[in-house]
């Protein structure tokens, strides 16, 4: 099994990290004649270019071979069909699947495209494969822009996700790199790692990874790390410990290491892999698969809202941007007086939050900032703008542009590398890999009409393990974050109507501003450096804070995928400037919320507040990255909207901030749309003062099933506002401490 470790190729990376070799065949599903409408439009969204086009003299090779590329080449369709399969909504890949239909087809096309198709003769209607480039380019623009049709602007918006994502993340060779990757001026971070990685580290002797594993080995595995198993003759595995925790993220990982260190036997599944720094790869393609929910490309129902949450042995902490900013006093007094919650008035609180900062090593200095973050700090400065260094769980002196991967220089302290540690170290376990699917509530002996957990149910992903998991526990805790908790709940049994409401995403828009090399004198390029160093608050008149305006990484394949799209020639000059473009975000705590009730069903609206302080946060957004120096900004709106920044007037500019707005996403009727982002997730099965206020108690113990406790970021009473990882960590730190307590009077009281 460590074998399977020792990397591919001399690397020492993990082969699941370094992505899958060309296939040969593929499953997605799709006809041929639906791939040829899908290469077509490929081909449209990336389309081979005349060298003409370039604006560059004496251009380099590598830009040559750039812009004669096309999307339509084999095998980007099919690996374009095959992720889509995968992880597009269900109702989403059959629209793709109706419309491509249509469009291998005469009379659908004609129908779906106008007059655009009709040509002179026989048989005088086109196949959408066999329309001219520049009229298919006119048909996707008619598209995204359409306002009642919705399904084709929606259409649109999916093709181009999946296809530029694919197109440049994908490898190409036994380099493991793209052939656009060096027009685009892009380079994976591949440095060795500063710090040399120990012979065996910590928490490897508590890890099981089922992916190695087969049904009698795992018990064997089970067995020797101190774990009572009984194999069942119904294809059930029993294994009993003294606490079972769903989720090894910042919930879960510190409620690991609390229940361990007071002596406990803690058994932890997470449904993701395990990946130690040597491992990394920073391979965005890959990275994103192997540690994210869905891929990396999750959105909500309506496809408005793209969310990012970690799916590997760490969770969000493993692949997160580092913040490490505390609860605002502000929060905690709402929190504390308006909900009713004493835990967040409390000495309690203050302490375990000063025990989370110190265990997850915050400093609070940066040696070097990257580029981005330069921008951010000199356009605040030269508008007189206030600007904040953002605390770091991560040493002064890291500068790693590619922790959304993984950190692979081992300094990021995720759980992964503190809590969890301490937890293996007291004796916890660590299964991979494996996925809660029913939590087990029974009656109660008492009588009472409250019911009682006694355990979970789950599967391993590994085809080798034929046999399902039963784990027996005194306590079990969900802490699959808000995404997950609340659908495990409710298939569970659980009915209180609070488990998958309030769900809180801190929305985000983008802002992007290109800055020369030669008409700037802010080095770098936007992939390198410490993730987040800077942030500045917008503050309104009455000196509330309406939005954070913060930098953004976004590894090419992530950029080009929303980045709006208005020709093949616009979108390859876009990408030749992507190194030197920056990213800026404007992210507002959200006063609506959303619900989650079943696993990828996500519903959200924005407040019309929270659409004037995203509104607030972008243009000011616009300002900074204006007073920075950039040659040309704009928005992630559909049309491009955009303005050269070189010699314009003062009044220029306002007029272009005028007409920057919060629109609606692709299913909007508005005239034009925007794809919303959202990283940081809350609020969907939170802690209320009664079961009329909130899905569980205080203690994080659910009110319908004693034993059962929800500790991570879903219990939380409301946005938060800033980068929560800190809050989540001393919330869980809290609960888990009074789930100790809990236990040791039942221990007395048996006694």
């Amino acid at each position: 099994m460590e074998e399977e470790r020792n990397g591919v190729e001399g690397r020492g990376h993990h082969p699941l990290l370094i992505g899958e070799r060309r296939k040969r065949s593929f499953s997605h599903g799709f006809s041929s004649s639906q791939i040829q409408a899908l290469s077509s439009i490929c081909d449209t969204l990336i389309p081979p270019l005349r060298l003409e086009s370039i604006s560059k003299e004496n251009p380099p090779q590598a830009l040559h071979s750039f812009f004669k590329a096309s999307g339509s080449q084999f095998p980007v369709p099919d690996e374009v069909a095959e992720l889509m399969k995968k992880r597009g909504l269900p109702e989403g890949v059959m629209l793709v699947s109706i419309i491509l239909k249509m469009l291998s087809t005469r009379l659908g096309t004609l129908l779906l495209c106008g007059f655009v198709c009709l040509g002179w003769n026989w048989p005088f209607i086109l196949k959408f494969s066999e329309i001219s480039l520049e009229k298919r380019e006119q048909v996707l623009l008619n598209w995204s822009g359409q306002r009642f049709l919705y399904p084709l602007r929606l259409f649109f918006a999916i093709m181009k996700i999946f296809c530029f994502f694919v197109f440049f993340s994908r490898q190409t060779d036994d380099n493991l790199e793209n052939p656009t990757w060096e027009a685009i001026g892009y380079q994976v971070d591949n440095k060795e790692c500063v710090k040399k990685p120990p012979m065996e580290r910590p928490i490897r002797k508590g890890i099981i990874e089922t992916m190695n594993e087969n049904d009698s080995s795992l018990v064997q595995s089970l067995t020797h790390r101190g774990l009572k198993v009984i194999e069942d003759r119904r294809n059930i595995c029993k294994i009993k410990c003294d606490v079972v925790i769903i989720g090894s993220g910042c919930g879960g990982g510190v409620a690991a290491a609390v229940l361990a260190r007071a002596g406990h036997k803690v058994l932890v599944l997470e449904k993701g892999n395990y990946f130690e720094p040597e491992d990394y790869t920073s391979l965005e393609g890959p990275s994103m698969s192997e540690q994210y929910e869905s891929g990396g490309i999750m959105s909500t129902i309506d496809a408005k809202v793209m969310i990012l949450a970690g799916s590997t042995v760490g969770g969000g902490s493993a692949v997160n941007w580092s913040a490490s900013i505390k609860t605002p006093n502000y929060i905690l007094r709402e929190w504390s007086a308006d909900h009713k919650l004493p835990l967040f008035g409390s000495s309690e609180y203050l302490s375990a939050m000063d025990v989370v900062w110190k265990r997850i090593g915050v400093t609070e200095k940066c040696t070097k900032e990257g580029f981005q973050n330069q921008v951010l700090r000199q356009g605040c400065e030269n508008l007189g703008l206030n600007v904040e260094s953002i605390p770091r769980n991560s040493s002064e002196d890291h500068y790693c542009g590619s922790c959304a991967y993984g950190c692979r220089r081992g300094d990021k302290q995720g759980t992964q590398s503190t809590w969890l540690v301490e937890a293996v170290g007291c004796g916890a376990v660590i299964l991979t890999g494996c996925k809660a699917e029913k939590l087990v509530i029974e009656e109660n002996k008492d009588g009472t009409k409250r019911k009682k957990c006694s355990g979970v149910i789950a599967t391993c992903s590994s085809e080798n393990i034929t046999k399902k998991l039963q784990i027996e526990a005194k306590a079990t805790i969900s802490a699959g974050g808000s995404l997950l908790t609340p659908p495990l709940l409710l298939s569970s049994g659980l009915e209180n109507p609070h488990i998958g409401k309030n769900l809180h995403l801190h929305p985000v828009l983008l802002a992007w501003g290109y800055f020369p090399e030669s008409q700037s004198g802010i080095q770098g390029k936007c992939f390198e450096g410490g993730i987040l160093t800077s942030l500045h608050k917008v503050v309104s008149e009455e000196s509330r804070v309406q939005a954070l305006v913060e930098v953004c990484a976004l590894g090419p394949a992530s950029f080009a995928a929303i980045h709006p799209w208005i020709s093949g020639l616009d979108m390859k000059e876009r990408m030749v400037k992507y190194s030197r473009t920056a990213t800026l975000f404007a992210l507002v705590r959200d006063k609506d919320a959303g619900e989650v009730k079943l696993e990828r069903r996500i519903k959200y609206r924005l407040h019309p507040a929270d659409n004037e302080n995203l509104r607030s946060g972008l243009r000011q957004a616009l300002r900074i990255l204006i007073a920075a120096g950039a040659a040309e900004v704009g928005t992630y709106r559909s049309d491009g909207q955009s303005i050269k920044c070189k010699g314009v007037k003062d009044e220029a500019v306002e007029e272009f901030l005028d007409g920057v707005t919060a629109g609606g996403g692709p299913c909007s009727r508005g005239e034009h749309w925007t794809l919303y982002s959202s990283a940081h997730q809350m609020g969907s099965c939170r802690i209320g003062a009664n079961e009329e206020e909130g899905a569980v108690d205080e203690n994080g113990e659910t009110w319908e099933a004693k034993g059962l406790y929800v500790c991570d970021g879903s219990v939380l009473p409301t946005a938060v506002g800033v980068n929560p990882m800190i809050t989540i960590q001393t919330t869980a730190y809290c609960i888990s401490n009074r789930i100790a307590e809990s236990l040791k009077k039942q221990e007395f009281l048996v006694k």
